[in-house]
Order: structure tokens, then sequence, then C-alpha cells
């Protein structure tokens, strides 16, 4: 049997929503091992000047306990 648990994660980025999320998982498995899924939870950007300035994600990451 597996044990799984999730945690929050938000990340932004000039790019896209894409490499938002990318940026997220990187970060965390920095530190979390066994990261299994990621899940975009909700997106958001900011605007300047009329156009979309930053990009922003909020994302649940599971990972496998040991």
């Amino acid at each position: 049997m597996s044990v799984l648990k999730v945690i929050e994660v938000m990340a932004n980025s000039e790019k896209s929503w894409e490499d938002a999320a990318k940026k997220a998982v990187e970060h965390a498995s920095k530190s979390v091992k066994n990261i299994r899924s990621v899940y975009v939870n909700e997106q958001s950007a900011t605007v300047k000047d009329g156009k979309l300035d930053d990009y922003r994600v909020n994302v649940k990451i599971t990972f496998e306990v040991n």
C-alpha cells in the first residue's frame, strides 16, 4: 500500500502558465521526493500596459511518502 500526500504550491512566470507550473514542480522537487502528479488548481495573471505581465498558478503536488 502507498501513502500519498498533497501540498499546495504557488508559482509565477513571465512566460506562461505552463512555465509557472513547471517552476512549481522544479522548486518542490528540491525538498520533496517521489512526486507523482501535479494538478493546476487555479490560474491568474497580472496586467501591465494592457498586456499580460505575470502568469500565476496555484498547484497541488502529490507525492509518495516512504
